[in-house]
């Protein structure tokens, strides 16, 4: 695409990152140019792709409470320049990264950083996984002479930027790579970041509808600097506080709410705000204070769980997204381990005896 520079570049096209990262930077300051990769190659994904760097940008529609106050209004996201795939324009993202790249993120999904049998192979292929086909692009734009660059993987991984390092350095290692790329790769900065909108539904042919709360938390290290000014943009020192609330609180209470849900009738079309405002809403919400909130203040914790809590009430509560329970539902027994199991181990490290009846009922999957 003729005169177009793009500092940024996006592995991933979700409607996720559109009412997040590419929001955010048309909104922030600097406004900063994106390229978007679609690195599955999924043909029922192309029409996305195209409509993605539209003249005129497409919309994100935000709507719900913040506050107290309701929040209905459409927004304009403008950053997205470009579309490839990895499937098909490999030469030119090569260029992109080797030539204009400043930083990189990724949101690929929960299996985005999982080995595939390609990874081995000598030259890129489209069946390999993101960090190997990361590693190649990485690699041609060191054989050119390029800067290391800042990398920003916003996967729900916990040290996500770590985590990903990590696997792109062993498949380096795995092809047996010149001393000299593996000290460029580790001289690039890999970000450590959690995010966090729920985003409930896609307007077509692109767009999103959101909720107004929006979080990208970026863990500071030496040398970051934040990829744009916004609100909704956070450096911290350390994720971990955020992601405990998040996990435990957000997510716990989600994943509570499925538990009980499945427990009773489980109409399969029912929406979190309905089930908010009935008897599993209830159960949530008395689990919360009894079991979930006391383990916080153990951990120094409580004032900052309290408040947060009631924000994830009024985000759970909003009128206008329609999220469904059975969604949350998918993957229950993974969740449960990762969001209840994990808060009870965190909590009993510094009281073994915690007392904690009813989430230790769900984790055994008994009638809580």
């Amino acid at each position: 695409m003729t005169g177009v520079t793009t500092p940024i570049v996006q592995f991933g096209t979700s409607r996720f990152l559109q009412a997040h990262a590419d929001l955010f930077f048309s909104e922030g300051s600097p406004a900063r140019a994106i390229t978007v990769v679609q690195s599955s190659g999924d043909p029922a994904r192309a029409a996305r792709l195209g409509a993605l760097a539209a003249e005129g940008g497409f919309p994100v529609r935000v709507r719900g409470q913040q506050d107290g106050k309701v929040v209905d209004e459409e927004r304009r996201v403008t950053s997205v320049r470009r579309t490839l795939s990895t499937a098909s324009d490999w030469a030119e993202l090569s260029r992109v990264v080797t030539g204009e790249a400043e930083l990189i993120l990724s949101n690929t999904g929960d299996a985005g950083f999982d080995p595939k049998p390609a990874d081995d192979q000598a030259r890129p292929n489209q069946a390999m996984s993101y960090p190997a086909k990361l590693f190649h692009l990485l690699a041609a734009r060191h054989a050119s002479g390029g800067q290391p660059l800042t990398i920003f993987p916003m996967e729900l991984i916990p040290n996500n930027g770590r985590v990903l390092k990590a696997r792109v350095l062993e498949i380096a290692a795995g092809k047996k790579a010149d001393p000299v790329l593996i000290e460029w790769l580790n001289a690039c900065l890999w970000v450590n970041s959690l995010v966090d909108r729920i985003v409930s539904e896609p307007i077509d042919p692109v767009g999103a509808v959101a909720e107004p709360y929006a979080l990208w938390a970026i863990e500071a290290q030496d040398g970051l600097t934040l990829p744009v000014v916004h609100p909704s943009v956070q450096l911290v020192e350390d994720l971990e506080e955020i992601e405990r609330l998040k996990l435990h609180i957000l997510n716990l209470g989600h994943t509570a709410m499925a538990a009980f849900w499945m427990a009773g009738a489980a109409d399969p079309d029912a929406i979190v705000r309905d089930l908010l405002a009935g008897e599993v809403g209830d159960k949530m919400k008395d689990v919360m204070k009894t079991e979930v909130l006391p383990g916080f203040a153990l951990r120094g914790l409580g004032d900052k769980a309290e408040a947060y809590l009631a924000v994830t009430l009024e985000r759970f509560a909003n009128p206008f997204l329609d999220h469904r329970i059975a969604d949350i539902a998918q993957n229950h027994d993974q969740k449960l381990e990762r969001r209840i199991g994990a808060f009870l181990s965190w909590v009993r490290e510094v009281q073994p005896d915690y007392a904690a009846p009813t989430l230790d009922a769900l984790c055994t999957r008994e009638e809580a």
